[in-house]
């Protein structure tokens, strides 16, 4: 499911796990997606934009901004500022809140799962993240790229099914069948 260069998607990864870090980096890059990878909620705001008014000059703020991101995966279980608190700063802010953010961890807390989703992730994944995770993150990016770019990326990868069928229709694909037995 590799993703053409023009149309390659960003991918904010968040998390304070070195190791886990590098996994998730690795398994977006093997999916074709841009990585930017931070140790902590308080780098993401900061890449973002959304960092304290107080400590961050107002000329500075456009730098953040000129990279588009498509998507936050972060991990829950983070010092200072955890991935709930950094889903809920991205909900409240009007310029990110439709960037579609997944939750990971490593531990399997119903209520936990239950509060991230109400308050607005797409995903919440269980750690160790696997590739048929990561697979699963395209839906949520196109949700959020313009109609133009998503009629764009449907036709540069057709349906399965439609394909299925225009092979089974089409003439020229059709092979005569010999099953080389003669009865005499």
């Amino acid at each position: 499911m590799a993703i053409a260069a023009e149309t390659q998607f960003h991918v904010l990864a968040v998390d304070d796990s070195l190791i886990d870090r590098k996994l998730i980096e690795r398994l977006l890059k093997t999916s074709s997606y841009q990585v930017t990878a931070v140790d902590s909620g308080s780098k993401a705001l900061e890449f973002l934009g959304l960092q304290d008014e107080q400590r961050k000059p107002a000329s500075d703020s456009s730098e953040s901004q000129e990279i588009e991101v498509n998507l936050i995966i972060t991990d829950y279980c983070m010092p200072g500022m955890t991935g709930y608190d950094l889903l809920r700063k991205i909900k409240e802010s009007s310029s990110l809140k439709d960037i579609p953010v997944v939750i990971m961890s490593s531990e399997n807390v119903p209520s936990r799962i239950n509060r991230c989703l109400e308050e607005g992730a797409q995903e919440f994944f269980l750690k160790p993240v696997q590739l048929s995770d990561v697979n699963r993150l395209l839906p949520h990016l196109l949700k959020g790229k313009p109609k133009e770019q998503q009629q764009e990326q449907q036709h540069e990868q057709p349906n399965n099914k439609r394909k299925a069928i225009d092979e089974d229709l089409c003439p020229k694909n059709t092979r005569q069948r010999y099953n080389g037995l003669t009865v005499v």
